[in-house]
């Protein structure tokens, strides 16, 4: 099981025209594996679509261990305005 980082793009509410974008993690076997789960997230308008998925291994010199610990996720955003 690898760490995913996933790119989605989708269509803009309402009348605007345009893209929005959001950033998801998923943890999955493979990269295939890794753009199903992450486009199931997809949480803007209408279908979304993978732009890109890059396996994280290491950041920054630090390795990325994944350890089981439950369910859903966790994730702490810290905004920027």
């Amino acid at each position: 099981m690898h760490l995913y980082a996933a790119f989605l793009g989708g269509p803009l509410d309402g009348e605007r025209m345009g893209e929005g974008h959001e950033v998801v993690m998923v943890v999955a076997d493979n990269a295939n594996v890794a753009k199903a789960q992450a486009k199931a997230k997809w949480s803007g308008a209408g279908h979304g679509h993978v732009d890109a998925v890059q396996q994280i291994d290491m950041v920054d010199g630090f390795e990325v261990r994944l350890a089981k610990v439950g369910t859903g996720d966790r994730a702490m955003l810290d905004g920027y305005n």
